[in-house]
């Protein structure tokens, strides 16, 4: 994987919250509206979509919910929640413990309108049932790619290099120790990691995974990385971190919020995706233990309106799956291959797969790295 400048951004999502708090403590008697809980990614909508919703669907109360990271979200799915957005590999996940409904998308004609068909042919598991099922149960709702930001005045990289070694190594290298930035994300951290030894970022190989692992325990010990997810866009724009981890959609976060603090002469912000890196598609799901099936399909159609669309993509900063949206953007953005991969770059990148196997020896680093981080 957020967009409408900082200050506002933060205001905003707080307003959000607390009229939501408000709405759910005021009267709660005298209000007939079915509620809808929704359950998304921090800074993952734009400030005024629940409001545009409801106006919509005036039969609807929104709860909304927040999570930091797919792994966060995972234990709290025995809550009922009506739409999730998890990404693509632990959709898969959820679909092999038959916790997804299927989608009517006969309710769903904006999806069928305008949803970019390359999501029909993505791979997204190994498991040939899951992957030509997934969109049964998983509509894309923004997608990014992941790479490095980095301040050019601090960190040289050669140019228009995609090499993962020379690209990673500055979160490895001990000269920036505290000065780099890591995701507190299984799958980011542990990506990155295999992604630099030159190992697919979908290995099973023990001695890969290990070796993952050490160098990962070993950056935690020599380089001292700021960890979390969310605060490492605020680090970058303040020039606290010289480079980081970043979703494609966070750099553009953190150019508009160095804008924002009057520092676009100091920092030189750049964005560089290295090959064989991540893509990830974040989705909009419905869980089996949802109780309002009926809104959350409208919630999901809504969403693909185009100028919902179009207001989503630019207030996170992600690419959006939405064809009449793309159209609509800045070209300097639509046609970045950062953003929005061609064809060729994303023959180089991979999807995150999962199965109980996979589970079991990411989990297993992660409790090792996880714990020290």
């Amino acid at each position: 994987m957020k967009k409408v400048i900082g200050t506002f951004r933060r205001i905003a999502t707080l307003g959000i919250a607390s009229m939501l708090f408000a709405s759910a403590v005021f009267c709660t008697s005298c209000d007939s509206r079915k509620e809808l809980v929704i359950y998304n990614w921090g800074d993952f909508i734009a400030a005024d979509t629940i409001a545009k919703f409801e106006k919509a669907y005036p039969k609807y109360k929104v709860i909304y919910r927040t999570f930091e990271d797919n792994e966060t979200m995972y234990p709290n799915l025995n809550n009922s929640y009506d739409v999730i957005v998890p990404s693509e590999y632990m959709v898969t996940r959820l679909l092999r413990e038959n916790r997804l409904r299927d989608l009517d998308w006969d309710r769903l004609p904006n999806v069928t309108k305008y949803m970019d068909p390359m999501f029909r042919s993505v791979k997204y598991s190994t498991d040939k049932k899951i992957n030509e099922g997934m969109l049964n149960y998983a509509i894309p709702y923004l997608y990014c790619t992941v790479g490095l930001v980095y301040d050019a005045n601090r960190v040289d990289l050669p140019m228009n290099s995609t090499d993962p070694q020379e690209i990673w190594r500055v979160l490895f290298d001990e000269q920036y120790k505290g000065q780099i930035g890591m995701y507190r994300s299984m799958r980011e951290s542990i990506g990155v990691a295999l992604n630099y030894l030159g190992y697919s970022i979908n290995t099973l190989d023990e001695e890969e995974l290990e070796q993952a692992k050490e160098l990962l325990l070993n950056q935690k010990e020599n380089v001292a990385p700021a960890l979390g997810i969310d605060n490492l866009k605020n680090q970058m724009a303040q020039g606290d971190l010289a480079a980081s981890v970043a979703w494609s959609g966070d750099h553009i976060v953190i150019l508009d919020r160095i804008k924002e603090l009057g520092k676009t002469g100091n920092i030189d912000m750049r964005f560089v995706l290295p090959e064989g890196s991540n893509w990830s598609i974040d989705m909009m799901c419905i869980p089996t233990n949802a109780k309002n099936v009926n809104g959350a399909h409208d919630f999901i159609n809504f969403m693909y309106e185009p100028d919902i669309a179009l207001r989503n993509c630019q207030f996170v900063g992600y690419s959006t799956p939405n064809t009449a949206a793309r159209e609509m953007l800045d070209p300097k953005v639509a046609n970045n291959p950062c953003y929005y991969p061609d064809e060729a770059t994303f023959e180089h990148l991979e999807v995150y797969y999962t199965s109980e196997e996979y589970d079991e020896k990411y989990e297993a680093i992660w409790r090792s790295v996880g714990a020290s981080f």
